[in-house]
């Protein structure tokens, strides 16, 4: 292969030098090449070795499919496996081959990442002659559009053949002409660099896009991964050229006709002066042609009697013919050919004498196209085989999607063109499956040519994975009649090209094998059968294709990440009263991403001290807390109370408008999930509130099961954990501070009842929605405001409370209260064995609904027998000893005298644990709450607690150990 840079043409800034270094060796190149590109221009062919059997390999493609040339980038952190034929020259780069397995850099990548979340009302997607078209159609309606491209130039396949003339002026000419268009459109954003690799729902995008140079300095990302909402989606993302099988394909030198055509109109760069182009269709006449223009030797080898077009000038058009072997030790020099006819049915050459030997340094094969399906197949997009294009095809868009050019079938210009604009516009398309058959020309079903000595081991079928045909007549020796099995039983596609060229290569492939080994053995009588012996005709159509997932190309975890990591990989939530709880001195505590206030030390004061000032001022005067970090999920939907009745254990159906309820969520065994209070604001909408660490996983709880369970229901959820802030004031004068912040409303005991909620407006001005609900056990308030107000409020509070001597408390404060009162924390009471009775909650759960998650588990032995571990509270007999959290708790028979080392010479058996422990500053001691077995039928019992290898008497006491008869709640 004598590669080199022709004097003239090409796209490439020929002004603009470039100098990089390969494997050590400098060379140069121009702006707008690849680093494939010009290293062909340097007459570099072999770019390294297969995987496994060590075999040279060339650049076979000059895009995103190539499956041979890939170079690490050196200098600084480094990539790996980047496609030479995507990675545009920069000047300095510092590159080494790598043979298809990537080395990943150990050092800290000190490049940014970031996400950009956006919304557009049309996505095209890919921008060659039919995205164009559709881009600068779309931005005639006036809408906004964003077009997204994968190279670093607009263009597409029209790039490597710029002399080829669109809409009456030449390509280069046209697509200056739309570029300067769209470009100049105040409702159109062009992201080149960017490609899109995964199509989801609702016209869901994920793309990526790659900044120029990849920097890393600071406020300027690497790479960016674009998060986009589309109204509607132009998909014109082309199609692949296929290689074909035949014996040392895999050598330098053999390339795809489309990828000669592009280093030839493109960077200007001729890959070879002896060539052959193979072909089994209409395309690669034109890349024949231009190749003999630019001085180059060519032979033109068909396997179709005829073809659809002229035979170009100054090439040596050989019709009937095929290539059967390429010829070369290192890089190709010539190639064998015999006629199609020598072909027989079984797969052999009758008459090997007569294959003639070619000279040449470049063979460019053309076994027809694919049509680049991927984001439409991801989208469940249907699929379909089509005879005469010798491909998979697109049955038709999915919803709000539309299909333009090369990926439809539509292999000629004019036609992708036309395709492009409708698709645009909004506009039918304007062509049929016919008129695309005719325009695009007959293909020849040509897959796996056979050698003279009828072996298959060096026929390669995906070339990064080193596997060849002969690994697919083995599969099906073996049985093997899926493409996904063959897939696993050899790994074809499971490389980084992820099938684009050994895909439907391998398929076509296996119809070919499947027809010669089954036919005789399948009955008669079936659809698509051999007109000579009545059996079913193997094909393309009828095995179908692997599955198409996301991510199309490869994406760094990096650029998933995105900022994402250090001391942003777990962000913190802040509530809007943030900075007043800032200045008051608190210090906090993490939960569930929040940073919440955990205690309020005064001078000279330590946590415990901290927090009995804060219980004493809860329990006999006023206090307050902000409590927005409660999650809280908007349920809207005529069936919203069903949903509700299903998912919490007890009755919200019949839940009055204006009332709150407490609710307890089971899984299916019947184990707590998560509670919280829900208030019912209209007939068909709720606000539920879920435990601060709960809250993502509840709202997943509840898409699971309608998305699942019940989709029939009209429901739907929404999170607004930040859109409202809670301010809560609990304690004996917290009528008087409400009483203050909002004159308006009645907070008598008569005028507003426990468990109600009013919407009113505060003396500030600000709307509010007022609920009387408690976990504190004390006579409480929870003032809720838009978030934008709840600082606002907050200082409302702390100057009407002032006279009060009104006191901010934190968590610490809020677990001893609710302890006090053993209302549970789930996660924290619970460890994913308790259900609401061993709570003490059986008034929690219905006894008259039909049906809920969780209620068929109650009826099971292993609930109601004898041993379940119920919550209970502990009285340490030395009322000063804090029990740790996790305790164990055992029988005082059960405890060793003299433990040996801290540990007991036998194990002991178990009764519970302490699940949360304080000191009670209502008490004046200290106590903990407990899961023990048969807790409550041990109530008065004296057992041992264990820790550091000492055991203490305890006593055990039923779970609520402050106002067991609830008076306080009302004041």
């Amino acid at each position: 292969m004598t590669a080199h840079r022709l004097d003239s043409g090409g796209v490439v800034d020929r002004a603009a030098g470039r100098r990089f270094t390969i494997d050590g060796q400098s060379l140069e190149g121009f702006a707008g090449d690849t680093v494939a590109s010009a290293a062909l221009a340097n007459g570099v062919v072999r770019v390294g070795n297969s995987i496994y059997r060590g075999r040279s390999r060339g650049v076979l493609t000059s895009g995103v499919e190539e499956p041979n040339a890939f170079v690490r980038s050196e200098g600084g952190y480094g990539e790996s496996m980047l496609p030479a034929t995507t990675a545009e020259l920069l000047d300095g780069l510092q590159l080494t081959w790598e043979d298809g397995i990537g080395t990943l850099d150990q050092s800290v990548d000190p490049a940014e990442y970031d996400h950009m979340h956006v919304h557009t009302d049309v996505a095209v997607i890919g921008a060659g002659p039919a995205g164009l078209a559709a881009a600068r159609a779309a931005v005639a309606t006036g809408v906004r559009v964003t077009l997204f491209e994968s190279d670093f130039a607009l263009g597409g396949s029209l790039l490597g053949r710029p002399g080829e003339v669109v809409e009456g002026i030449p390509a280069a000419a046209w697509i200056d002409d739309v570029r300067e268009q769209l470009e100049a459109a105040s409702n159109c954003r062009i992201l080149t660099r960017t490609s899109v690799f995964g199509s989801y729902d609702s016209n869901y995008l994920i793309a990526l896009e790659k900044r120029v140079g990849a920097p890393a300095t600071d406020g300027v990302s690497r790479q960016r991964v674009w998060h986009v909402n589309a109204g509607r989606v132009v998909l014109a993302t082309g199609a692949f050229e296929r290689a074909l099988v035949f014996a040392n394909n895999d050598l330098p030198g053999v390339m795809l006709a489309s990828a000669a055509q592009n280093f030839l109109g493109r960077y200007g760069v001729l890959a070879g002066d002896r060539v052959v182009v193979f072909t089994t269709n209409d395309s690669a006449y034109p890349v024949a042609a231009d190749l003999a223009a630019a001085g180059a030797t060519v032979t033109l080898v068909d396997s179709r009697a005829e073809a659809g077009v002229e035979d170009p000038t100054e090439v040596d058009v050989r019709h009937g013919s095929v290539v059967v072997e390429a010829v070369g030790t290192d890089q190709l020099d010539g190639v064998r050919i015999a006629a199609a006819g020598d072909l027989d049915k079984l797969g052999h050459l009758d008459k090997l004498g007569e294959a003639q030997q070619l000279p040449c340094d470049l063979l460019a094969v053309s076994g027809g196209w694919s049509a680049n399906v991927n984001l439409h197949s991801q989208r469940q997009g249907a699929l379909h085989w089509d005879d005469a294009l010798v491909g998979f095809v697109p049955s038709g868009g999915v919803r709000d999607q539309a299909l333009a050019g090369s990926v439809t079938g539509t292999y000629w210009t004019d036609g992708v063109v036309a395709e492009g604009r409708a698709a645009g516009a909004g506009e039918p398309a304007p062509l049929t499956a016919v008129e695309r058959a005719v325009g695009s020309g007959h293909t020849d079903a040509l897959w796996l040519i056979p050698s003279p000595d009828g072996e298959f081991d060096t026929h390669f079928v995906d070339l990064q994975r080193d596997e060849t045909a002969a690994g697919v007549v083995r599969a099906v020796r073996a049985g093997m009649r899926s493409v996904e099995h063959v897939k696993r039983y050899t790994s074809i596609s499971t490389g980084l090209d992820q099938g684009k060229i050994g895909g439907v290569l391998t398929i076509g492939v296996l119809s070919q094998l499947l027809g010669e080994h089954d036919m005789a053995a399948m009955p008669a009588g079936q659809p698509g059968q051999d007109e000579s012996t009545g059996a079913p005709k193997p094909s393309p159509g009828t095995i179908g294709t692997t599955t198409f997932r996301a991510p199309f190309t490869p994406v760094a975890f990096a650029a998933l990440a995105g900022r994402h990591r250090g001391e942003l990989y777990d962000p913190a939530r802040l509530t809007p009263a943030q900075a007043r709880h800032v200045e008051r001195g608190a210090e906090f505590e993490d939960v569930g991403q929040w940073k919440r206030p955990w205690f309020y030390p005064q001078d000279g004061e330590d946590l415990d001290a901290a927090v009995a000032r804060e219980c004493r001022a809860a329990r006999t005067n006023v206090a307050y807390m902000d409590g927005s970090t409660l999650g809280k999920i908007e349920v809207r939907g005529k069936d919203a109370p069903t949903f509700l009745n299903r998912i919490y254990t007890n009755a919200f159906a019949k839940l009055p408008v204006g009332k709150q309820r407490y609710g307890v969520m089971c899984r299916p065994d019947g184990m707590v999930f998560d509670d919280g209070v829900s208030f019912r604001l209209a007939d068909d909408r709720f606000l539920m509130t879920t435990t601060t660490g709960g809250a993502a996983g509840v709202l997943e709880w509840l898409e699971e099961w309608h998305q699942t369970e019940w989709p029939e229901l009209d429901v739907f959820f929404t999170s607004v954990t930040e859109q409202w802030s809670t301010t809560v004031v609990a304690g004996p004068r917290s009528r008087d501070v409400i009483h203050k912040i909002a004159p308006d409303l009645d907070v008598s005991k008569e005028g507003f009842e426990f468990m109600a909620f009013r919407d009113t407006v505060l003396a500030s001005g600000i709307p509010a929605r007022i609920a009387r609900v408690t976990f504190s056990g004390e006579l409480a308030f929870e003032v809720n405001v838009s978030g934008w107000y709840g600082e606002a409020v907050w200082d409302d509070i702390t100057e009407a409370g002032a006279e009060f001597g009104i006191t901010p408390y934190g968590t610490e404060t809020m677990h001893v209260l609710r302890a006090e009162k053993a209302y549970p924390i789930v996660g924290q009471d619970t460890d994913g064995t308790v259900t609401p009775q061993d709570l003490g909650m059986d008034w929690v759960v219905a006894k008259k609904k039909k049906d809920f998650i969780g209620m068929r588990s109650y009826a099971r032995a292993g609930h109601v027998e004898e041993g379940r571990k119920q919550l209970v509270s502990l009285f340490p007999t030395d009322r000063e000893l804090r029990l740790p959290e996790g305790s164990q708790i055992v029988a005082p028979a059960d405890a060793p005298a003299a433990p040996i080392n801290g540990f007991a010479a036998e194990p002991i058996p178990m009764l519970g644990h302490v699940t949360s422990s304080y000191r009670s500053e209502a008490l004046d001691r200290t106590f903990a709450l407990a899961l023990v077995r048969d807790g409550r039928s041990r109530i008065g019992e004296q057992v041992m607690a264990s820790f550091e290898g000492k055991f203490f008497p305890v006593e055990i006491a039923e779970a609520v150990v402050y106002d067991k008869e609830g008076a306080r709640r009302d004041g």
